[in-house]
């Protein structure tokens, strides 16, 4: 799932791109650019992230849209209470089918079970200890690991050691078909794509979002969590971390060791906070080939800063964090946006605090400056949706920041893939983002910076 704080927040950006032409991109950031399935805009945007994933094999747009049809817009219980009902009866029908006979019926029915049972829990997490934060986790792994065990090639589950953590990773080996296994110059080592989520998504969202993408070009597809991240969130009690290398080097060294892994061709993506998160780890870890950032961002604080008002935020900038906790707490009990709630209680839950102050401190030693872009040395592909209000203008900057490194990307909401992270149009996310990535693997022994 993905993260959205704000909508209607109109911006015009100009762009110096890697070629030296000068395009102008306007963000229109427009609610109405995607049919609604609720009139609460978040519960729009979170069933549309949840009724993409059916792109992918992750979901049913007819399980989705009859959920839809009975949440009521504004009741957080009424979101649970649907899915929750929805992903017991997918359950079931997996549970009853014969997985030696069928195994894809099967295999597809724990996928959307698994799916379902983390819409159930999307939106619980302002109170951090409310047992169904646990019990559908354990639902959502035990159908989405026994569905991955039904594929014809399951891929491998590893945790490795982070130090204070404890970092899961699935590793999906690229088919033994695939033209890449058949014409590799390196035998069986293959370009790997690692891919990491965001603020509040899992990475068993990204299989369908682009995993099976990756797989179908014939490269290995793997993916990590981190500190604040669903499972380690839950596992380690560990919110976000500024050192987010430290999430991903234990997994490159752990890549860099497997022989079907081509250690000069391992990329990192990021989706949503994830592409802030990725570049952050590129600052440190010198051994990708390339970064994707979709969508890319410098900093979730001053994004989110932004929607508080001039007296809010220079209360924050004064560092009376007692009086600004007592401010935004008071302004919590009066919201009527749903959208904000979600975000102060998300926040609190994945960065592990119940300060407003901390909160907002712990995502600001996450950001980017440009010092620290400068020390990335590979190619990082900068994604930005022209009706993504997340971080406005983020993109932009980052890509500016970045220069001849940078290659910048809009996708347009013309052709439905303007929202954040191209939701709904992952066809066209994978095609524009993995055709730039074959091309620089390619190209891979000629580029130095």
């Amino acid at each position: 799932m993905l993260l959205r704080l704000s909508l209607c927040v109109g911006a015009l950006f100009t762009l110096v791109t890697a070629n030296g032409s000068i395009p102008t991109v306007t963000i229109t950031n427009s609610s109405s650019s995607i049919h609604q399935l609720s009139s609460d805009p978040e519960f729009a945007f979170v069933l549309e992230t949840f009724l993409s994933l059916s792109n992918g094999g992750g979901a049913a747009t007819g399980e989705v849209l009859r959920a839809a049809s009975q949440i009521k817009p504004g009741d957080m219980e009424s979101f649970y209470k649907e899915f929750k009902f929805l992903a017991d009866q997918i359950s079931d029908q997996a549970t009853s089918v014969n997985a030696t006979r069928f195994p894809v019926s099967a295999r597809e029915a724990h996928f959307r079970a698994s799916t379902y049972y983390r819409a159930a829990d999307f939106f619980l997490h302002g109170n951090a200890s409310d047992p169904r934060i646990q019990t559908l986790w354990s639902s959502v792994l035990d159908h989405y690991d026994t569905a991955v065990k039904l594929l014809p090639e399951p891929p491998q589950q590893v945790e490795l050691d982070g130090g204070r953590f404890k970092i899961p990773v699935y590793f999906y080996s690229a088919p033994k078909s695939s033209p890449a296994n058949v014409t590799s110059t390196k035998g069986n080592r293959l370009p790997t794509i690692l891919v990491g989520s965001g603020f509040d998504a899992a990475q068993q969202d990204s299989y369908h979002q682009i995993g099976k993408e990756i797989l179908a070009r014939g490269w290995n597809f793997v993916t990590y969590e981190g500190p604040g991240q669903p499972t380690v969130r839950r596992d380690s009690n560990i919110g976000f971390i500024p050192d987010w290398w430290s999430a991903v080097t234990p997994v490159v060294d752990w890549l860099r060791t497997r022989d079907d892994v081509d250690a000069d061709r391992i990329a990192l993506a990021g989706v949503s906070f994830g592409g802030q998160l990725a570049p952050l780890a590129a600052t440190r870890e010198h051994r990708l080939a390339a970064v994707l950032a979709i969508d890319g961002m410098l900093d979730l604080q001053e994004s989110t800063l932004q929607k508080f008002p001039q007296q809010v935020r220079q209360l924050y900038r004064s560092g009376n964090a007692t009086a600004f906790d007592a401010v935004v707490w008071e302004a919590y009990k009066k919201l009527s946006s749903t959208q904000l709630k979600w975000g102060l209680d998300q926040g609190l839950w994945s960065f592990n605090t119940t300060s407003p102050f901390e909160w907002m401190t712990k995502m600001g030693e996450m950001a980017l400056n440009q010092s620290m872009l400068d020390k990335i040395t590979c190619p990082v592909f900068v994604a930005s949706g022209e009706d993504d209000g997340l971080a406005p203008g983020q993109p932009e900057r980052m890509a500016r920041m970045l220069g001849d490194k940078a290659h910048y990307h809009l996708f347009k909401t013309n052709v439905g893939a303007g929202e954040h992270c191209a939701i709904g149009a992952e066809p066209q996310l994978a095609l524009a983002t993995l055709n730039w990535l074959d091309e620089v693997f390619e190209n891979q022994t000629s580029r130095s910076y």
